[in-house]
């Protein structure tokens, strides 16, 4: 299939994470496989302004890599745990969705850390004022993501802290 470019660019730094991609033809070979239709130009270009660089890896061989930016840096499991123990008073689910409640105005702090992190299970946030909604997984599910979230912060699903109310 035909992507627009912030999609394809998208696909491709996703690739360049999971992957050790040494040559364009690979990164080519890689998207056909994810049933993206890309040519080597498109892709060369993709990556002049992504602002790939290739980068040399234990055992010598040189792959392409994207520059940490901020909003791309994975925080700590510390941060992580900080940042819910801090801001999450309520950890509720149904389904796939994992609701997590927050003081007003602290939901984006907590859908921010979750996304950069990488939580397992974890699909997506959507962070409003006092609130964040997890998309979990099909698998684990909403009931696990939740358990898990739950743990992180010290307290059972459906629990609130001292800081919020029930």
């Amino acid at each position: 299939m035909k992507l627009g470019k912030p999609q394809r660019q998208h696909r491709i730094a996703r690739l360049l994470e999971t992957n050790a991609v040494t040559s364009q033809g690979q990164l080519v070979t890689l998207l056909a496989a994810d049933d993206v239709e890309a040519t080597q130009a498109t892709v060369s270009r993709d990556l002049e302004e992504m602002g790939a660089v290739k980068v040399r890896v234990l055992g010598g061989e040189s792959v392409y890599a994207l520059p940490e930016l901020p909003v791309h840096q994975v925080a700590p499991e510390d941060h992580l745990r900080r940042v819910l123990g801090e801001w999450v008073v309520e950890v509720a689910h149904s389904a796939n969705l994992v609701v997590l409640r927050t003081p007003p105005g602290s939901a984006h702090v907590v859908g921010s850390a979750l996304d950069r992190c990488g939580f397992e299970g974890v699909v997506g946030t959507v962070a409003g004022d006092d609130t964040v909604l997890v998309v979990a997984a099909e698998d684990p599910g909403g009931s696990v993501v939740a358990s898990r979230l739950a743990d992180v912060v010290g307290m059972n699903v459906g629990m609130t802290t001292e800081n919020g109310a029930r």
